[in-house]
């Protein structure tokens, strides 16, 4: 099955709240289907430089909430949201709230956490990657339950914590059963989860190493089939209903897409030809842009592409001529 393409406009940071509205307006005015952000909280510092994540500037459950406040009609949420950063119960409860208020826009982003700098820089456990997956599990199919009807009695596997026992969940999300799920990494378990979990399937870097930019090189085309593969294989008679998504993280829209290419690749390890056939980048006019995504959509089947703040206008184009086809 062939599904119409969406785009995602995911920001970071606001210079106030007049610009955070403005900007979800303009992501809602330019046909955007959904307006995300991260889920990170440490600010400049030797700690964040040792990842070489950017600087999110402003925490994504309120941000999201003003983001649903200032629009009507584009989705709202976050790629994605990092399960350790919150009690369990308390993350279900703020994202079915969130649904509630924005009248069913909420895009539930899931995922397993892997910062490694910003847990040991805010004291949060850093925990094997095992663990978090095995509690990433739980936390979906809690997530499932205390947004259903009825007084709920879950008790997760003993070394993830996850627990929510003698109570109901309240509000009930305006989506039903639960707003759409979206789960996103970039290993074999979280994606096979996010196949048989999942409404939205995110791909994402092998984030293993704990910080940017070792993953970059290993999640070329041909590693993006095999995570397609897993996808397929976890997913059964299911994969048809699955929506495939992606972070085009390196995206220009220009005129010299040979040399931007040229002058990136050897930053990124990559060659020239796996620079611009890169899944997470998008580089060149707008023509080049459009033939590459519906390339790709036949190729991998990803229908759903997330661009950055600073590129939302100059893909606006690209927005205007294939969302919804």
């Amino acid at each position: 099955m062939t599904r119409p393409f969406r785009f995602g406009w995911q920001a970071y940071n606001a210079t106030s709240a007049a610009d955070w509205r403005e900007k979800a307006r303009r992501a809602e005015d330019l046909g955007y289907s959904s307006f995300m952000l991260a889920d990170h909280y440490i600010g400049p510092g030797p700690a964040l430089e040792a990842t070489h994540h950017p600087v999110q500037g402003i925490a994504a459950v309120p941000a999201i909430a003003v983001a649903a406040e200032a629009t009507s009609t584009i989705r709202v949420g976050a790629r994605v949201m990092c399960i350790d950063y919150r009690n369990p119960a308390v993350l279900v409860k703020e994202m079915a709230t969130l649904d509630f208020f924005s009248e069913g826009r909420l895009e539930f982003g899931l995922g397993a956490g892997w910062l490694q700098g910003e847990y040991e820089a805010m004291g949060v456990h850093w925990d094997p990657a095992g663990v978090r997956v095995d509690r990433l599990a739980d936390v979906v199919r809690m997530a499932k339950l205390l947004m259903a009807d009825g007084v709920v009695e879950f008790e997760g596997a003993e070394r993830t914590g996850v627990r929510a026992v003698g109570f109901e969940g309240l509000p009930k999300p305006v989506q039903q059963p639960h707003p759409p799920i979206m789960i996103g990494g970039g290993s074999k378990r979280v994606l096979s989860l996010a196949a048989r979990e999942a409404q939205i399937v995110s791909f994402n870097f092998d984030n293993s190493s704990g910080k940017i930019g070792p993953g970059v090189p290993t999640s070329d085309a041909d590693a993006t089939d095999q995570k397609v593969d897993w996808v397929r294989d976890a997913a059964g008679d299911r994969f048809d209903e699955l929506e495939l998504e992606i972070g085009a993280y390196f995206t220009f829209v220009t005129d010299h897409g040979q040399a931007t290419a040229e002058a990136m690749a050897p930053r990124m390890g990559l060659s020239v030809e796996q620079m611009l056939s890169h899944p997470h980048a998008l580089i060149g006019s707008v023509d080049t842009i459009c033939d590459e995504l519906e390339r790709r959509r036949e190729r991998y089947g990803i229908s759903y592409v997330t661009v950055g703040d600073s590129v939302g206008d100059a893909f606006a184009p690209v927005v205007a001529r294939l969302a919804g086809r």
